[in-house]
């Protein structure tokens, strides 16, 4: 994020909050609310005239991830489902004498501005916990903050292992780790694709980097052959020197650990060199723009997904023509577990509530009551803590890109 960038966001922040203080899906989701962060810090300056008027107490939930950016598309689901599970809540919390608000903000999946974000959510006092973040690289920078301050977070998305090894009491996801997913989609690979050799490719970062090297160790464990291992840059449109390469070595399988921006320039250069073996990724593949950018190339291309098909079941079918009637919004890739994700949250701080015999619970009792969550069904997973913040009950789904559209497969065995 550009210097100039950091300093609007941080004078944003000082109007809105009037301190102070120190300040990350696809284009096609924007329907789904994506504000910027200044303008969900200016609902911050307003949010609570209501509320004090009827003489109720206000908590409120942040909800934050890139909003803005190549990886909005995750973002952007993700707060529109938070947003309808808490709007579906607000009766409850009426009744209690609360109002409840969700204070949305676009990290853009920059662990720079995601700290910045940190910084400013942990100095408002009304916020008691927070839904995200939603990438991994986020996630882990924005800990630290919330480590120090006590405040609660559980995200829908954040894959990557290493964020709750760190020991860290505020961490929480609802999603499984790479660490699952990569082992899965490796034996997948191997059992289900007959893949004998593969060319592991990644984007240097942490979610990518980390899915990858798990892909590696499982393909390493099982006797696939890893005919090469290299990293790309994000955000570069020519990657023909590590294509070449690949063609060169003509593996069964190219494994991608990133996001779909790189991962439909990649695929494309691929095919237009001749490549014709198997493209896989993690659940970074997951968006409509990946077929935008990769066209044809993508069919067959595999990925695997932390996230199940909703609408498998009538129940879920159910919830989203509800869902699309009550928002206008179409249902993308991490709306329902943004959903969950809020859900378990606010099942949280209702525990807390009531421990503390009706009054405002503080950050602290909000966080043991969601660290203490257990056997919490949620619409769409079931949802139990463990001691480091993984969800016991997290799984892994596999799916492909059949004329161009997203088929469901099933699940990662």
């Amino acid at each position: 994020m550009k210097k100039a960038q950091v300093k609007l966001a941080f004078l944003s922040a000082v109007l809105a909050v009037g301190t102070m203080l120190a300040g990350c899906g696809g284009t096609n989701n924007a329907s789904n609310g994506g504000e910027s962060g200044s303008s969900a810090n200016q609902e911050q300056s307003g949010g609570g005239s209501e509320g004090a008027a009827q003489g109720k107490e206000k908590i409120v939930i942040a909800s934050v991830g890139p909003l803005s950016g190549s990886a909005s598309d995750y973002g952007s689901t993700a707060k529109a489902g938070a947003e309808y599970a808490l709007e579906q809540k607000k009766a409850e919390f009426e009744e209690l004498g609360f109002t409840v608000e969700m204070l949305p903000q676009d990290d853009q999946a920059d662990p720079k501005q995601a700290v910045a974000i940190a910084e400013m959510m942990v100095s408002n006092p009304d916020v008691v916990a927070l839904v995200g973040h939603v990438t991994t690289g986020a996630s882990i920078a924005a800990s630290v903050k919330y480590e120090q301050e006590g405040l609660a977070m559980v995200s829908p998305s954040s894959t990557g292992s290493s964020l709750t090894e760190e020991g860290k009491k505020v961490v929480h996801r609802i999603c499984a780790r790479d660490d699952q997913q990569g082992s899965k989609a490796a034996i997948f690979a191997k059992n289900q694709l007959n893949v004998k050799s593969a060319f592991v490719i990644h984007d240097k970062q942490a979610y990518g980097q980390g899915l990858a090297d798990e892909v590696k160790k499982q393909f390493e464990k099982d006797g696939v052959q890893v005919v090469g291992y290299e990293g790309i840059t994000a955000g570069e449109k020519d990657y023909s020197a590590i294509i070449n390469q690949v063609v060169a070595a003509n593996p069964d399988m190219i494994y991608f650990g990133g996001y779909y921006a790189e991962a439909g320039i990649l695929i494309k250069q691929a095919r237009d060199k001749g490549y014709k073996g198997y493209f896989m990724g993690g659940d970074g593949f997951d968006s409509a723009d990946m077929l935008k950018i990769a066209g044809p190339a993508a069919e067959g291309v595999v990925f695997t997904s932390t996230v199940g098909d909703i609408a498998s079941t009538e129940e879920g079918k159910k919830w989203i023509s509800e869902y699309e009637q009550a928002t206008g919004n179409k249902v993308g890739i991490f709306t329902s577990f943004g959903y969950d994700a809020m859900s378990v949250t606010l099942n949280g701080v209702l525990e807390a509530i009531k421990a503390n015999g009706g009054k405002k619970p503080t950050r602290e009792e909000v966080l043991t009551a969601i660290h203490n969550t257990k056997d919490f069904q949620g619409q769409f997973v079931k949802v139990s803590f463990n001691d480091k913040g993984d969800n016991e009950h997290a799984e892994v789904f596999v799916y492909k890109y059949e004329n161009g559209e997203k088929v469901y497969v099933g699940k990662a065995e």
